[in-house]
């Protein structure tokens, strides 16, 4: 039975958002706060960033990425470096603390999902993959335009999907 689209895009939000709530839980283990993890992770997954930028990423304004940037610089999990197009300016940049607490985050937050994964009948994990990638698609830009909506996306290291702003 095919839902409309509306149905479907209802439930996969709120799908998507109890599983994000259930593995942020993970996430305490860290001792940060979701606000600074998801910097960090903006960071260390798609690279240096000026402020500005991190702060579009994040969807909050600069002088709140400002004080967050701090708390993280003051951690040892960031640093500014020089901007290499523009001498009077700076790019924050993950240090190799930084990118360790993030590995580990997602290595407790994958071995998680395998754990719930692992316990599903076959048949659920091989619908479960067909929709992955389909998600996947739906993440990248343009995904409306892919020429067989139906076709996976490339595996390909394109940019990171942006996540789903946090119900405040």
């Amino acid at each position: 039975m095919t839902q409309a689209p509306a149905a479907l895009a209802e439930a996969l939000h709120r799908a998507a958002l109890r599983l994000l709530r259930r593995l942020r839980r993970e996430d305490d283990a860290s001792g940060l706060s979701a606000p600074r993890l998801s910097a960090l992770s903006v960071l260390v997954f798609r690279g240096p960033q000026t402020l500005g930028a991190l702060a579009a990423a994040e969807q909050v304004k600069r002088p709140t990425m400002t004080r967050l940037v701090q708390g993280l610089e003051r951690d040892g999990l960031v640093r500014r470096a020089g901007h290499p197009g523009d001498a009077r300016s700076f790019v924050i940049e993950a240090t190799s603390r930084g990118r360790v607490v993030m590995e580990r985050g997602k290595a407790r937050r994958v071995a998680r999902l395998e754990g719930w994964i692992r316990k599903l009948p076959a048949a659920e994990r091989s619908a479960l993959g067909a929709a992955v990638a389909v998600m996947l698609g739906l993440g990248e830009e343009g995904a409306t335009s892919r020429p067989n909506a139906s076709t996976p996306p490339s595996s390909g290291s394109g940019p990171r999907p942006r996540r789903a702003p946090r119900p405040r």
